[in-house]
């Protein structure tokens, strides 16, 4: 793998071996300098130990780690210019809000005064500038979240890794501090690795993303690229809802052999309005589940497999399990997957 010049972070060849369990699998990884870049995948997948090498926290077992061009495969964490965020956030009960942020700066011996003026600084960052004073106790687990963001942000690293850093808190705090994340990213200008098993996170934050799956990259790509056109059946079943056509299905509704992926919003409920550019398909209805906006229709082909498409809330006729119905879709809305695991 050639070196790009302007990654913050590469790995080459990086395997991982916990006694005959291989964590992480031959990966080889560039992520350039100041990118909001998401390490994604199920649990045991490897994104999680991925970020720990980068960490230094683990060393692996064979391969590189380069930051900015350096190899720090075998520097110890204290000396690479990283900080981790952890989904407890790990700050100190006993420590006010800002004595927490100053930590990194006390331990590297910088003086009161200037300690205390960068600390109000990165509150004022992350949007919490008169809570100084407080315990983190007395703070929601959004502003705690915070907080221990503005502890990792204050010591400048060139790299912020985020291990799950939402995973503790609810839908409604999740999505706003999946705002807040991209926004702060934006605005300090440095490079963030994310890892998360939230395919949602993922595609709402970040430049690109790597889909992780038994130790390896099956993709890498932007979200849409990801979303809209996955290299692989797991990535395609993975990252969001998608229909997998196998072979068989394949042949017989498309015409071609090897398996294709087509999302659910791609697949109209046809009611006779059959259109020349359309592959059409009939079958009965398993399973109608309303979701407000829409309704998620879940079709037994008679051409044999299944398929599930929407359909608009607001503007549906009544449907059942049972029913019969004909669903339509555009040709180019199927996609061909990979057979083999992209890297």
């Amino acid at each position: 793998m050639g070196v790009t010049l302007t990654a913050a972070v590469q790995l080459i060849a990086v395997r991982k071996q916990f006694g005959d369990v291989t964590a992480v699998d031959d990966v080889n990884l560039s992520i350039g300098d100041g990118e909001f870049f998401s390490l994604l995948g199920p649990s045991g997948s490897g994104k999680t130990t991925v970020l720990r090498m980068i960490a230094g926290f683990d060393l692996p077992t064979a391969g590189n780690v380069l930051l900015n061009g350096v190899d720090v495969t075998s520097t110890p964490p204290y000396d690479r210019d990283v900080n981790t965020v952890f989904q407890d956030y790990a700050l100190f009960p006993h420590m006010t809000v800002r004595e927490n942020v100053e930590y990194g700066l006390r331990v590297r011996g910088v003086a009161r005064a200037e300690r205390r003026k960068q600390a109000e600084q990165m509150l004022e960052v992350v949007r919490l500038p008169d809570f100084g004073n407080r315990k983190p106790s007395e703070m929601s687990g959004g502003q705690r979240q915070r907080v221990a963001l503005a502890r990792a942000l204050v010591n400048h690293p060139s790299v912020l890794l985020l291990d799950e850093p939402l995973g503790a808190l609810d839908l409604k705090l999740r999505e706003e501090m999946q705002t807040e994340l991209k926004s702060i990213q934006r605005e300090v200008g440095i490079t963030f690795i994310f890892v998360t098993h939230d395919q949602g996170e993922a595609l709402s934050m970040s430049s690109r993303i790597a889909v992780f799956n038994h130790g390896r990259i099956e993709q890498i790509g932007t979200p849409r690229e990801i979303y809209e056109h996955p290299a692989t059946s797991f990535v395609a079943g993975f990252v969001g809802s998608s229909n997998v056509m196998n072979d068989e299905v394949s042949q017989r509704l498309l015409g071609q052999p090897g398996a294709h992926s087509i999302r659910p919003e791609r697949i109209r409920v046809a009611d006779n309005d059959r259109r020349d550019d359309e592959i059409s398909a009939t079958g009965t209805i398993s399973e109608v589940l309303y979701l407000g906006a829409e309704i998620r229709i879940a079709v037994n082909l008679d051409a044999g497999g299944r398929l599930t498409c929407t359909h608009p809330g607001a503007d549906s006729r009544p449907m059942a399990p049972g029913d019969r119905i004909e669903i339509a879709f555009l040709r180019t809305a199927a996609l061909n997957l990979l057979t083999e695991t992209g890297t």
